[in-house]
C-alpha cells in the first residue's frame, strides 16, 4: 500500500516539491554558512519524494547544545513558513475522502519541517 501511495504522491505533486526542496538547499548551500541548513532542505527533499511508509525518529544526540541552536536558527528563518505550508497542504487534502492519507503525510512532515536538526524519516 505505501508503493501505491507513494507513486500517487509523486505524480501529484510530489516530485515537484522534492525538486523546490533539493535545489533550494543546493541554493543554500552556495555559502559556508548555509551548507547545514542546505543539507537540511535537501533532506527534506528527499523525504518528500517517499513520506509513505516512514515514521520520524530522533537521533540521540538531538538535543545537544549546537542542534537546539540550529533547530532554532532554522525555525527562525525557513521552518515555520515550511511547516504552515504542510498545515495548510493537510487541511486542503483533509476536505475529501481520497486526500486524507496524502494529508496525514503532511501532518507528518510538519514537526520535521519545523525541527530537522537531530531528526530524520526512516
Amino acid at each position: 500500500m505505501s508503493l501505491l501511495g507513494n507513486i500517487i504522491w509523486l505524480i501529484f505533486g510530489g516530485m515537484l516539491a522534492a525538486l523546490v526542496y533539493i535545489v533550494g538547499g543546493a541554493i543554500i548551500c552556495t555559502t559556508i554558512v548555509g551548507i547545514p541548513f542546505g543539507i537540511q532542505c535537501i533532506k527534506l527533499g528527499i523525504a518528500m519524494l517517499a513520506p509513505f511508509g516512514k515514521e520520524l525518529h530522533r537521533s540521540p544526540q538531538a538535543s545537544d547544545t549546537l542542534y537546539v541552536i540550529m533547530n532554532l536558527i532554522w525555525f527562525i528563518l525557513f521552518g515555520w513558513q515550511i511547516a504552515l505550508l504542510h498545515l495548510v497542504l493537510a487541511l486542503a487534502l483533509a476536505l475529501t475522502l481520497i486526500g486524507l492519507p496524502f494529508a496525514k503525510q503532511h501532518l507528518k512532515l510538519i514537526p520535521l519541517a519545523l525541527f530537522p536538526f537531530g531528526q530524520d524519516l526512516v
